[in-house]
């Protein structure tokens, strides 16, 4: 977590620390989605979000503007 200043100085930092771009690139920050989120419950629920979208492959799109299946096949993701 942390500003975007915040993280250039992390990743500085672990670079020095002998860590590789491939794995830096791993880590996210500011983490969650842009879901408008001004208070520590709806921030909270943002890191949820964008945690659920990379364990299983979301788009991050509201679902209003998609089309097909909403859930997928078990298995498939």
């Amino acid at each position: 977590m942390g500003s975007r200043r915040t993280h250039e100085d992390r990743l500085a930092r672990l670079r020095a620390a002998g860590l590789t771009e491939e794995e830096l690139s791993r880590l996210r920050s500011p983490s969650g989605l842009d879901i408008g989120a001004r208070t520590p419950e709806e921030t909270a629920v943002s890191i949820a979000a964008e945690l659920i979208q990379t364990r299983w492959g979301g788009s991050g799109r509201p679902l209003g503007t998609t089309e097909g299946p909403i859930h997928a096949p078990r298995g498939s993701r």
